[in-house]
């Protein structure tokens, strides 16, 4: 079992940035990666980034590339989000997830799920 919890998100202008945190707890969780979705009003689980534990490699959906950045702390348990010159189609609920696929930009292959985090881009 693996636990998430995401923090960080709220109300920013567009152009602004904000950081997502993930926090992951449970005995297995360093054996899982570490991806972010976001899901906006009447659409679809888009894929953001992820990262694995392992190693740090990362991969970016291409709507956030060059803005968004992934990291992690494995002192902590943590992964974090940085969203930089952020835009209103960047508003959405952010959910972390874990899988076993590493790598995986799929969502359903993401076994586990945090609660979710509302991020709101105003223009």
């Amino acid at each position: 079992q693996v636990q998430l919890e995401e923090s960080g998100g709220g109300l920013v202008q567009a152009g602004g940035s904000l950081s997502l945190a993930c926090k992951a707890s449970g005995r297995t969780a360093s054996r899982y990666s570490i991806g972010w979705f976001r899901q906006a009003p009447g659409s679809g689980r888009e894929f953001v980034a992820v990262t694995r534990w392992s190693d740090g490699n990362a991969a970016y959906g291409d709507s956030v590339k060059g803005r968004f950045t992934i990291s992690k702390d494995n002192s902590k348990a943590t992964v974090y989000l940085q969203m930089n010159s952020l835009k209103p189609e960047d508003t959405a609920v952010y959910y972390c997830a874990a899988t076993l696929q590493r790598g995986t930009t799929i969502s359903r292959f993401y076994e586990y799920w945090g609660q979710g985090t509302q991020v709101t881009v105003s223009a």
